[in-house]
């Protein structure tokens, strides 16, 4: 029962409106039991989201918190890049909804993980439909570098380091470390910009010369450094060096 929620039952066929308690809707409306019949595929994002807040506040139900927070943040994405504090100050959350939301998210971003493991990185678009769900909502910098073995096949992530909102320092050494203890034939460089825009900066140049070069003189292969954005109209959604000619006369 959702604690202060106020409505009239509805009847089967009606439309649930605002306030209205998930209780009182029709059974095959309600988010648990249309999973269970339909399946998870049927749900509504809202409704995914009202499985883990659970509970509703008064005047509004678990649906249209989780509707609410979707249209403040625009998709799922951007609210599995909050922190568990940032989404336990959200209307109707609280730390124990927030931590569950965090935990269905981070859930998401594992079996995405696994679900990598026998596909090649062997193209920007790929790199980026799989790295922008977890990076593309950071609110800040992070370089993270992308072991790969001689099929291109994902070996593992590592992250190499946290900047401030506008930059990110990443030393070769640091970069190398992870790729050579692993055995690896290759790796990606990946980095995002918060503010969405992955055209890159001077900065971006000079570290990608910087560690082509190093690479060059380990005998390592760069396969490409990939700038993490978000969409929007007018431009792309990443940048990959590699696309633009930038890495030429590596070996792959």
């Amino acid at each position: 029962m959702f604690s202060g929620d106020t409505s009239t039952m509805l009847t089967d066929g009606e439309k649930p409106s605002e306030g209205c308690r998930i209780h009182d809707m029709p059974p095959h409306s309600r988010p648990r039991e249309k999973l269970a019949q339909q399946g998870p595929a049927a749900l509504t994002d809202d409704e995914l989201m009202a499985l883990f807040i659970s509970t509703g506040t008064k005047g509004s139900s678990a649906i249209e918190i989780g509707r609410n927070l979707l249209r403040k943040y625009g998709s799922i994405a951007a609210l599995g890049g909050l922190s568990v504090s940032q989404l336990a100050k959200e209307r109707g959350l609280g730390l124990a909804k927030a931590s569950k939301l965090a935990a269905a998210f981070e859930l998401g971003s594992r079996v995405a993980k696994e679900q990598i493991q026998n596909t090649p990185l062997d193209n920007p678009l790929q790199i980026y439909a799989h790295y922008s769900p977890q990076m593309a909502y950071l609110s800040q910098e992070e370089v993270r570098v992308a072991s790969v073995d001689v099929r291109l096949c994902h070996i593992a992530t590592d992250i190499i380091s946290k900047g401030t909102v506008n930059e990110s320092q990443a030393h070769p050494r640091e970069i190398f470390r992870p790729v050579m203890s692993r055995g690896a034939y290759a790796f990606i460089l990946l980095h995002n910009h918060p503010s969405g825009d992955p055209s890159p900066s001077e900065a971006d140049r000079r570290l990608t010369r910087e560690i082509l070069s190093a690479a060059k003189f380990m005998k390592i292969n760069m396969l490409d450094h990939v700038i993490i954005g978000r969409p929007s109209s007018g431009r792309e959604s990443y940048f990959s060096f590699s696309e633009a000619g930038l890495l030429r006369g590596v070996a792959n």
